[in-house]
C-alpha cells in the first residue's frame, strides 16, 4: 500500500515540475541567451549479421540434418528528435522488428512498432547541466545506462534484457539529474512496468531508480575510470504479488580497455497464493583496444550466469569471444562497426548452442 502511494506522489511530482519550470529565467547582463531555434533531426540506427549455427543441427523440409546460416536483420530504428526550445524537446523512434508469433498470420515479416516517443523538458536553467524531466514512451533507468558502457548490443543484449528480467523501455514519467563535479547521476522514474512491447495490464506501477556514483571524480585519471551503480525496480503483478529487480553494476573505463560486472537479484510472485520464485544472475565483460576505444580493433570477452529459479540447480551459462573494428569516423556523430563472434550457451536440459557469427552496427 505504501509503495502505491509513494508511486502516486512521485509521479505527480515529476509531472508538476516542468509546469513550474515555465517561469521565465532573465540571463545575467553579459552572458549569452540560450539557443531557442527550434530543428528536427533524423537518424538511423541497424543491426545486421551473418550467423552459422554449428550446434544444434536442424533438419531441413526432406528431414536432412543440416547446419543452419542466414544473413539477418535483427533490429532497425529510425530516430526523429527535435527542439521545440531549449526548454523543450522531443523523441520519437519506431523499432522495426521481425515478428516471430506462431500464430500471426504476418509471421516472418517485419513490424514496425514504436519504441520510444516522449517528451523531454529540460532543467538546466535551474539545476545541474543535464537535469530533465521525460514523459511518454522512454528508456528505463538501467538498461540505457548499461549500454552506454556495454557497446555490443548489435550482438546481444545485457543480462537483464537477454533474459527477460527488465525491460529497456517503458511508458512513464522519469526525472534525471547529473551530481556535481562529474560525481555520477540519478534516474527515478513511475512506469507501467508491462515494458514497450505490451500494454498496461493492471493497476499497479513499477517504481524504478538508478544511482551512479564516481567516487574518484577529483583524483587520478586511473581512480577517474571507476563507477558503482545501485539499480532497484519495485513493482507487483497484483496486490500482495511482487514483483522486484536489484542490480549491482561497477565499470571501469581505462584509456586500453573497458571492463564492467552486474549482479541481479529478481523476486517474481505472479499472485498472492502463488509460489514465490527466487533468480539471480551475474555478467562480466571486457574489451580491450588495440588503438584507442571505438577507433579501430577491439577485442569482446563476456561471461554471463543466470538461476532463473534459485531452488534448483540448473545455471544457464553464456560465453562471447568475439574481435571488433570500429570504423574511424572523422566528421563526428556516426558509428560503424563490424564484429567477428564466437557465442556458446549451455542451458540445463538442453543441447550445447554454438554459433559464429558476423555482426554489424550502423549509427547515424
Amino acid at each position: 500500500m505504501f509503495r502505491r502511494y509513494l508511486s502516486t506522489i512521485v509521479g505527480a511530482a515529476l509531472l508538476t515540475v516542468p509546469t513550474l519550470a515555465w517561469a521565465q529565467v532573465t540571463p545575467a547582463k553579459g552572458s549569452t541567451p540560450p539557443d531557442d531555434s527550434q530543428s528536427v533531426k533524423f537518424g538511423v540506427t541497424i543491426f545486421y549479421d551473418y550467423t552459422f549455427t554449428k550446434s544444434p543441427k536442424a533438419k531441413d523440409s526432406d528431414g536432412n540434418e543440416i547446419s543452419a546460416n542466414s544473413f539477418n536483420v535483427s533490429r532497425t530504428y529510425v530516430n526523429f528528435t527535435g527542439n521545440l526550445s531549449h526548454l523543450v524537446s522531443f523523441r520519437i523512434t519506431p523499432d522495426i522488428a521481425r515478428e516471430t508469433g506462431t500464430g500471426s498470420s504476418l509471421n516472418g515479416s517485419y513490424d514496425v512498432r514504436l519504441k520510444y516517443g516522449f517528451a523531454q523538458f529540460n532543467l538546466d536553467d535551474w539545476m545541474t547541466k543535464g537535469s530533465w524531466i521525460r514523459v511518454g514512451l522512454q528508456q528505463t533507468p538501467i538498461i540505457d545506462y548499461l549500454e552506454g558502457n556495454y557497446r555490443y548490443r548489435f550482438q546481444g543484449g545485457v543480462l537483464v534484457d537477454r533474459e527477460g528480467v527488465l525491460s529497456s523501455s517503458d511508458s512513464g514519467v522519469s526525472y534525471h539529474a547529473n551530481f556535481a563535479k562529474n560525481y555520477g547521476d540519478l534516474h527515478v522514474g513511475i512506469f507501467n512496468g508491462e515494458g514497450y512491447t505490451k500494454p498496461e495490464a493492471n493497476n499497479r506501477k513499477a517504481f524504478q531508480i538508478r544511482g551512479t556514483l564516481r567516487p574518484f571524480a577529483g583524483g587520478s585519471p586511473v581512480a577517474r575510470g571507476l563507477r558503482l551503480t545501485g539499480f532497484y525496480d519495485a513493482d507487483s503483478y497484483v496486490k500482495d504479488g511482487d514483483k522486484t529487480r536489484a542490480l549491482f553494476n561497477a565499470v571501469f573505463e581505462h584509456t586500453h580497455l573497458n571492463a564492467g560486472v552486474d549482479y541481479v537479484s529478481a523476486k517474481d510472485q505472479a499472485s498472492a497464493t502463488g509460489a514465490l520464485v527466487k533468480s539471480s544472475g551475474y555478467s562480466v565483460w571486457v574489451t580491450p583496444f588495440f588503438k584507442t576505444k571505438g577507433d579501430g580493433f577491439e577485442g569482446l570477452l563476456r561471461f554471463d550466469g543466470y538461476k532463473p529459479d534459485r531452488n534448483v540447480d540448473a545455471l544457464r551459462k553464456r560465453a562471447i569471444v568475439g574481435l571488433a573494428y570500429w570504423f574511424p569516423h572523422p566528421g563526428g556523430g556516426a558509428t560503424a562497426a563490424m564484429l567477428l563472434d564466437y557465442e556458446q550457451q549451455t542451458f540445463p536440459g538442453t543441447v550445447k548452442q554454438q554459433r559464429i557469427a558476423v555482426h554489424g552496427l550502423i549509427n547515424f
